[in-house]
């Protein structure tokens, strides 16, 4: 649940973020909502951020969306938050709805699209940054009453038009999203939303509350953006997937049924687990259990919504939860960052949190399971900003990854395993269809990334578009299956010298030794490019030590902490990687 306001406060007073990167958040706003930047601290430091945020003027929107404020807008803005209340903009629309003709509610909303407009592209000069716009509430009482949504000319379709129109526009600039405000709302009711006497005072309409729900929507969105949104997600068994104990009560005891109660709460609870799973979600159990009685159910329940394909990985054994989310982690190859685990049991949870901190945890108190279903979709943890082929794909992927894994026990030795796998990569530049793709992996990839550069799809666009710097991906394949793009890699040119801004791999092929096949092919685009030398950079974090030297066991010389020097002119061939049985390469000659 929420901290209450005066919780975070004193929860920001007793922490420190002097060493934490800066979350830089600008406001551009037409009312009072500064009481929210508590709530802006608070979550993110718990993403492990110091919360900067700067303020644009009060009811100043159009002048600094379009002035050159650096303080405001600059290249370290991480975050541009839109606060335009409907009430300010036109109180006509807003208040006086029934006295404006056809023709005047026409001109209105076309001015405030078009205010609306110059906003957005205004920002977007100034900045790459992620826009979030909040989304005008519907009116609670229609200015025509009961006959307002009879009319398709009413003061809630009127509304609505806008919010749609406006969402239009969004969808137009790269990394802009709408905020549906209206969610918050609908969660919070009325009555803790509004706060109707500050706003008289101060035009401060929302309660700290409010401003609570709506900094944690604001924040489901920024920590997609810097690549914090969970990859799996881990389930007990008994009282979490079903209520009662397999065990106890056996298959016809226990509680799990489409249609009655208490056995609905479980079913249904299920249906959100296999909707997350669509979205590319990993799904694991670690369950205290007898490991066939738990098969069992999935097998031979009729009302059991999840089935074992849904699983990609189970921890079905009498040890400590702990231990098989290590394992977990380890099998599935991510980190423990990447997983939430949700049980029933208090005792499981606080083990989890205090030995396995990193693991995020949901607990679901048995006396509430009818309210399973919205504790798990409430969270926010898997929400992402955009879903790729990949995603889709995840869970044939960990399928495949599953049959890997029983073929590589009839090898001797790993050398052999991987020749086996006939191996194909494919290098492309990147392009409109695999951008989504590629700003997700900088986005989420941790372990095998040199230098932890985030990026969003329009940041990428613009590597893309420009002269001086290529963006390159790594597809590939084996016998078993596709892995889809694994690799990305983004070079800037200056002159007749490359700097390697970002280089990185999944996280599911690491070991494939794929990296020296992509290597190979960036070094050839780069010689093609007439470049005389090219540089690599290693940025030290806490997860990506395994590659600290890999420059170095390449013939890099290091020149200075975190940057690897090579002579494109006099050094040796790089060798691609004997792993891979063919290179497909679209890049060598430059496209």
């Amino acid at each position: 649940m929420m901290l209450t306001f005066a919780e975070i406060q004193n929860f920001l007073n007793q922490v420190s973020v002097e060493n934490q990167p800066e979350l830089n958040i600008s406001v551009v706003r037409n009312i009072t909502v500064e009481p929210i930047e508590p709530y802006l601290a608070y979550w993110a430091y718990q993403m492990g951020f110091a919360a900067q945020v700067q303020w644009g003027g009060y009811d100043s929107s159009i002048q600094d969306a379009i002035a050159n404020n650096s303080q405001l807008f600059n290249s370290q803005t991480d975050c541009v938050l839109v606060f335009l209340k409907l009430e300010v903009l036109s109180a006509h629309l807003a208040q006086c709805f029934p006295t404006l003709t056809a023709k005047e509610i026409d001109s209105e909303c076309e001015r405030i699209l078009e205010y609306a407009q110059t906003i957005i592209q205004g920002l977007r000069r100034q900045t790459t940054a992620m826009i979030l716009w909040m989304g005008f509430e519907r009116p609670l009482y229609p200015s025509w009453g009961i006959l307002d949504l009879q009319r398709q000319t009413g003061q809630t379709a009127t509304i609505q038009r806008l919010n749609a129109a406006i969402h239009s526009l969004l969808l137009g600039q790269e990394n802009s999203y709408f905020v549906d405000l209206d969610l918050s709302l609908a969660r919070l009711g009325s009555h803790h939303y509004f706060d109707y006497r500050y706003w008289h005072i101060g035009r401060s309409p929302y309660t700290r509350q409010a401003l609570g729900e709506i900094a944690t929507e604001v924040f489901k969105y920024i920590r997609a953006l810097k690549g914090q949104n969970k990859k799996c997600l881990v389930l007990d068994c008994d009282n979490t997937l079903w209520g009662g104990v397999i065990g106890e009560d056996g298959l016809a005891g226990i509680k799990l049924s489409a249609n009655s109660y208490p056995g609905s709460c479980f079913y249904e609870f299920q249906q959100a687990i296999l909707n997350l799973y669509h979205r590319g979600i990993l799904i694991a159990l670690c369950s205290k259990n007898n490991e066939a009685e738990v098969w069992d159910v999935f097998h031979n329940h009729p009302d059991m919504v999840l089935q074992e394909s849904h699983i990609a990985c189970a921890q079905i054994n009498w040890d400590d939860k702990a231990h098989n989310l290590h394992q977990i982690a380890q099998e599935l190859n991510i980190g423990l960052d990447s997983l939430v685990f949700v049980d029933d049991s208090e005792f499981e949870v606080n083990l989890v949190r205090q030995l396995l901190p990193e693991v995020e945890t949901i607990h679901l108190p048995r006396k509430r399971s009818t309210e399973y279903r919205q504790m798990l979709s409430s969270c926010g943890w898997f929400d992402t900003l955009a879903l790729t082929q990949e995603d889709l794909d995840r869970g044939a992927m960990y399928s495949a990854a599953q049959q890997r894994a029983q073929a590589q026990k009839q090898f001797m030795s790993i050398t052999q395993y991987h020749e086996s796998l006939e191996m194909v990569a494919e290098i492309s530049f990147a392009d409109e269809f695999s951008m989504p793709r590629v700003a997700q992996l900088t986005q989420k990839t941790n372990q095998f990334n040199l230098t932890t550069q985030r990026y969003s799809e329009a940041d990428i666009a613009g590597f893309i578009s420009c002269s001086t710097s290529d963006v390159l991906y790594l597809q590939l394949k084996d016998k078993f299956g596709v892995y889809g793009i694994v690799g990305v890699c983004i070079v800037i040119y200056q002159d007749a010298h490359a700097v390697i801004d970002s280089l990185l791999l999944s996280c599911r092929v690491l070991g494939r030794h794929v990296e020296d096949a992509f290597l190979h092919e960036i070094l050839k685009l780069v010689t093609h490019r007439e470049c005389q030398t090219i540089e690599g950079q290693y940025q030290p974090t806490q997860k990506n030590m395994q590659v600290q030297s890999f420059y170095c066991d390449r013939s890099f010389t290091e020149q200075s902490a975190g940057r690897y020097h090579l002579d494109l002119i006099h050094c040796q061939d790089v060798p691609a990687s004997r792993f891979v049985g063919e290179i497909i390469s679209q890049v060598a000659k430059g496209g």
